[in-house]
């Protein structure tokens, strides 16, 4: 090969996006790298505020905040953009993507097969309406996030079946979408195949199952006043004002969609099991569509392919609405991991850890505050949590082994402050993933009120309660364990004798 053909071969590669760009120089230094994310959540909040938030009108706003960090790179140009593409390609956000595709398509059977018309009659006849319905959403959530090990996941199922529901029985939107984010975040937090308790732990060089038990204080220590305040706050929606409307629901509602509760039980075991995510909800696509077809439904409900008035192809149907929600999502995520894949190679997350470095000055507490911090400021930019741990994660590693932190302990600090703030940002991927189900969940349901993203925020109580756990364990030293000659844990008073 001449040099000419290796030339041509070069330029191919980087056409394609191959080059490896290890590092970018940034006009102001490396934080300059946070504009086109600083960008993009002033212009989230702003639109969230003035009510005129859009999936189109976020993603814009993030392609701005990129194409206006291109003008404040030192560096070339060209190594910019493949910077871009290289954080566009990495493997955590295709795997975000793929889990929204598949819960959507799984929650939008189970709506199609009568779920949703199920709920709602079991809570006509039971009387449950209002707060207690919110708490029961909460439980359930955690309980199918813990299963499943998606929190997107389950914010997308149950953002389609229970959100719905809860609204027709009197919950408060706002407040029940909190508590459909609170559940994600528990289960997120918890869950053994929770590709953030996986990252957490190996992160950090600990095992997945002495993770969690070390872990599982501090979520239910959580979770307990969050039931509650769900239970208290959870009342006063509105349901539906018209009676005679009302009236009319209670007479078309009937019980043989809980026969849907059938593949999503076959769902909640097979991740139990050990399956994995993309198989468990494979399989239960597959029982849902067995389970519509013998209840008589037609095959419209599932997949329609046909000629709209205007005469132009179109397709409808539960598979293709579960997918057709979330592309601007999936767009938008895509631009947000490429924007905070800048910050890591302009150097910025390592001038953060030096100087937390600075000011820990050999005090463990200062130390676990530090690692707090981190994690926490991290998540203001890189708002997938799973991304967020990855990159917190070595800064973490560091800090605990300097002071002989359990690997227990770092993978329980990473773990927590990460998927608490992932489900309550108002820019975060956990509550935008929210809005934008809820939003197409008005498709079939006119009536829903829209819970904006910058509204939740105060409500997510299993998010803000974790924090305080985690906030209060690192000042007082409550489950402080440091690691033995051979990996145990040891309590601090074992270590001062």
């Amino acid at each position: 090969m001449d040099d000419q053909e290796k030339q041509q071969q070069k330029e191919a590669s980087e056409a394609v996006g191959q080059k490896e760009i290890k590092h970018l120089e940034f006009y102001g230094g490396s934080f300059t790298s946070t504009l086109p994310l600083i960008f993009f959540i002033i212009w989230a909040i702003t639109l969230s505020v003035m009510k005129l938030v859009t999936e189109e009108a976020l993603v814009l706003g993030m392609v701005i905040g990129v194409a206006i960090g291109l003008f404040f790179c030192k560096s070339l140009w060209k190594d910019y953009a493949q910077a871009l593409v290289a954080g566009m390609a990495q493997p955590i956000g295709v795997i975000a993507v793929i889990a929204w595709f598949w819960a959507g398509m799984f929650a939008k059977l189970l709506a199609a097969g009568g779920l949703v018309d199920g709920l709602i009659w079991f809570g006509f006849q039971t009387g449950l309406e209002g707060g207690l319905v919110v708490g029961l959403t909460f439980l359930l959530a955690a309980v199918f996030s813990t299963a499943v090990g998606t929190g997107y996941g389950t914010v997308a199922t149950f953002g389609i079946l229970m959100y719905p529901a809860g609204v027709i029985l009197g919950a408060d939107p706002v407040v029940l979408l909190a508590a459909i984010l609170s559940g994600a975040v528990f289960g997120d937090n918890l869950a053994p195949v929770s590709d953030t308790t996986i990252v957490s732990a190996t992160t950090q060089e600990a095992d997945v199952p002495g993770v969690v038990k070390s872990r599982f204080k501090y979520s239910i220590s959580a979770a307990i006043p969050a039931l509650l305040l769900f239970i208290v706050f959870g009342g006063g929606g509105q349901g539906i004002a018209n009676q005679d409307a009302l009236q009319q629901l209670q007479s078309e509602v009937s019980p043989t969609g809980l026969i849907m509760l059938v593949p999503f039980v076959l769902v909640l075991y097979l991740a139990l099991s050990g399956r994995h995510l993309l198989t468990s909800l494979t399989l239960g696509i597959v029982a849902s569509i067995i389970v519509i077809f013998a209840k008589g439904t037609p095959l419209t409900k599932v997949i329609h392919i046909y000629r709209n008035d205007a005469g132009e192809a179109a397709i409808g149907g539960a598979l293709m609405n579960g997918i057709g929600g979330y592309f601007n999502m999936a767009i938008l995520i895509l631009f947000i991991l490429a924007a905070a894949h800048l910050m890591e190679v302009a150097g910025t997350m390592e001038a953060i850890k030096d100087f937390f470095m600075k000011i820990i000055n050999g005090v463990v507490k200062r130390a676990e505050l530090s690692i707090f911090s981190i994690v926490a400021f991290l998540n203001i930019f890189i708002t997938i949590n799973t991304a967020a741990e990855i990159t917190a994660g070595p800064f973490v590693r560091k800090l605990g082994k300097e002071f002989n932190i359990h690997p227990y302990r770092r993978a329980n600090f990473l773990d927590t402050v990460s998927s608490s703030l992932g489900y309550i940002f108002p820019w975060s991927g956990g509550v935008l993933l929210a809005w934008a189900t809820i939003k197409g969940a008005k498709e079939d349901f006119p009536f829903l009120p829209i819970a904006g993203p910058t509204e939740v925020v105060p409500y997510v109580f299993q998010g803000w309660f974790l924090l305080l756990v985690m906030l209060i364990s690192a000042l007082t030293g409550w489950g402080l364990r440091f690691t033995g000659k051979n990996g145990e844990e040891v309590k601090p008073s074992d270590v001062e004798k």
